[in-house]
């Protein structure tokens, strides 16, 4: 281990900690451990420290169950006066790395202040990483360092690969009103000063990143990126801007005002190019989503009230319905939604159709989609299910399309798809009983397949089926579902299944399906793991069949339940 003279020895000893952490996260032993593992950089070679800062990062979340951070810290600030640069330079990392146990450490601050100011380029590299954190945690640190930034970004003798890595550290620049100020005058000259790509994007983002924190700015950023979204040529500044919208469109929706969203209608509207069209249009799905949505079609002041189909952005949305690119169609579809989910004024009630429309055309093209995680399918059915709540009169349309395209859909679609109805069918129990024909159909045929998708989709089947069922299943249903299921799965699925059954109130399924793995397993403990499910669901089963004018029927289930209930009990202790 450690005391071992192998330099490997020690190393591998050292990088072993994190796993002790995470087995043992005890204040004691972490403490202990911190403490040996201090030691260990004062006294060793650079390439132990490199791995003791490795550590120390990779266990962040555990630096607050330290104990000793003086004594802790004292051993790991001795380095600094050493007078190679490369192992100042991982001191200047580890002291980073442990900003949120000693923001105020006046040392600390001091030794980072002097080391920018370093003539070796790694060690200002460091000093860069640590004066970052350090600003994160320490307003005092972020007030002090902030004037120094300023002059070496501003500095003539500041290579330019430098700025880049000292601007980001202005993100942390929030603490007041004061310091934010500064910063941003600062930023703003800098994006006119540098209009080079690199400077541009840097520069813009750490832009965002301190308004988002300091939030009174945030207008004024909204406004700043739309211009560079509409006016730079460069295709990287604006997908970086289209990139910050989306942050601040997700973290402060209802500082959008009507013109900002017309300003981002208007470009998406006019680009011909589809990436960037597609990032546009992310930002407006996901303010279409929230208050920003009512602002933007409240009429403004003085202005007759125009009708719903001629605003820019539900333009852009049935434009968008039927591209050709799944994912621009399905950011349509989704506006629509939201639209027609939000806003209840009659001259917006003719989306509902044009929303309905769209997403059968686009779950068309998406159940053919056989990656797992197809974004636009995800999209497309989350759609369905949010339409379906918010207006029940469109569900049977919708049910019916979906049942429709569950026949001769991919297998992967098809799992999403049965997610989407058995959601729906939660929702509107009505619908079920008209699902559970064409359901069962499907489940014989999916039990005949040799797909590589038939164990999940005999479970996704099998929830769709037990969610419009009602809790009350036919004997001819759980016949076929027994019957495929021993033709054609596995345990585990057959497990998967009766959990579903149970979940959704089919207990006496459950326990069928219970009983029928008992005699499959491997162990003595999953034996009486699955009679206690058994046992379990055979008291929820009687518990379900009370009647309240039958007193003495009422007792005799009850009785019965409860002697299922300490039977369950007695399994699952065993099985422990």
């Amino acid at each position: 281990g450690l005391r071992s003279g192998k330099l490997g020895e020690q190393c591998e000893a050292v990088v072993r900690f994190p796993r002790l952490f995470q087995k043992y996260p005890f204040p004691i032993l972490i403490n202990s451990a911190f403490l040996k593992l201090a030691d260990v950089f004062r006294v060793g070679n650079n390439f132990l420290r490199l791995c003791v800062l490795k550590v120390t990062q990779q266990s962040e979340k555990h630096l607050e169950k330290i104990l000793n951070v003086d004594e802790f810290v004292k051993r790991v600030f001795s380095v600094i006066h050493s007078n190679d640069p490369v192992a100042r330079a991982i001191t200047l990392r580890m002291l980073g790395s442990m900003a949120s146990i000693i923001p105020e450490r006046k040392n600390a601050h001091h030794s980072i202040r002097q080391s920018l100011d370093s003539h070796d380029n790694v060690e200002v590299e460091a000093a860069i990483f640590a004066a970052a954190n350090f600003s994160a945690q320490s307003k005092d640190f972020a007030a002090g360092i902030c004037n120094k930034i300023s002059e070496m970004i501003q500095g003539l003798a500041t290579p330019v690969d430098l700025k880049l890595k000292l601007i980001p550290i202005l993100q942390h620049m929030h603490h007041d009103a004061s310091l934010a100020s500064s910063s941003r005058q600062l930023l703003q000259q800098l994006v006119t000063s540098y209009p080079s790509t690199k400077m541009v994007i840097v520069t813009l983002h750490t832009f965002t990143l301190l308004a988002a924190s300091s939030l009174v700015d945030i207008p004024k950023q909204i406004q700043l990126l739309l211009q560079y979204l509409k006016n730079d040529p460069r295709k990287a500044v604006k997908r970086l801007a289209i990139q910050d919208l989306k942050l601040l469109a997700n973290k402060t929706p209802h500082t959008w005002s009507r013109e900002n969203i017309q300003a981002l209608c208007e470009s998406a509207l006019h680009t011909p190019y589809d990436s960037l069209k597609l990032g546009m249009l992310s930002v407006l799905s996901t303010l279409s989503g929230t208050i920003a949505i009512k602002q933007y079609f409240s009429s403004a002041p003085g202005t007759a009230a125009t009708t719903a189909r001629s605003f820019d952005l539900v333009k852009l949305a049935q434009e968008c319905c039927y591209h050709n690119n799944r994912g621009i169609a399905a950011h349509g579809v989704r506006i629509l939604t939201n639209i027609s989910a939000s806003c209840q004024e009659k001259d917006l009630l003719p989306l509902e159709q044009d929303a309905v429309f769209g997403l059968e055309s686009l779950l068309v093209l998406c159940s053919q989609d056989d990656s797992p995680g197809a974004q636009a399918t995800l999209i497309t059915l989350t759609c369905m299910v949010k339409l379906v709540k918010c207006r029940p009169h469109l569900s049977q349309s919708v049910v019916e399309s979906l049942l429709t395209q569950l026949q001769s859909a991919q297998d992967a679609a098809r799992i999403h798809m049965c997610h989407c109805l058995a959601a729906i069918a939660m929702q509107l129990p009505v619908l079920a009983d008209g699902m559970l024909g064409d359901l069962m159909d499907l489940y014989k045929l999916i039990g005949r397949s040799t797909t590589d998708k038939k164990q999940e989709l005999l479970v996704s089947l099998a929830t769709v089926i037990f969610v419009s069922s009602q809790k009350a299943l036919s004997s001819e249903i759980k016949t076929v579902i027994k019957q495929q299921l021993e033709n054609a799965s596995n345990g585990w699925t057959a497990y998967r299944i009766a959990r579903q059954a149970s979940r959704m109130g089919n207990h006496d399924m459950a326990r069928e399906l219970y009983q029928s793995l008992l005699t499959q397993v491997a162990s003595e403990h999953f034996y009486f793991w699955l009679n206690s499910l058994k046992e379990f669901s055979h008291a929820e089963q009687c518990l379900t069949g009370l009647q309240e004018d039958n007193y003495s029927s009422a007792l005799s289930c009850i009785a019965e339940a409860l002697k299922s209930y300490h039977k369950g009990i007695a399994s699952l202790t065993v099985s422990t």
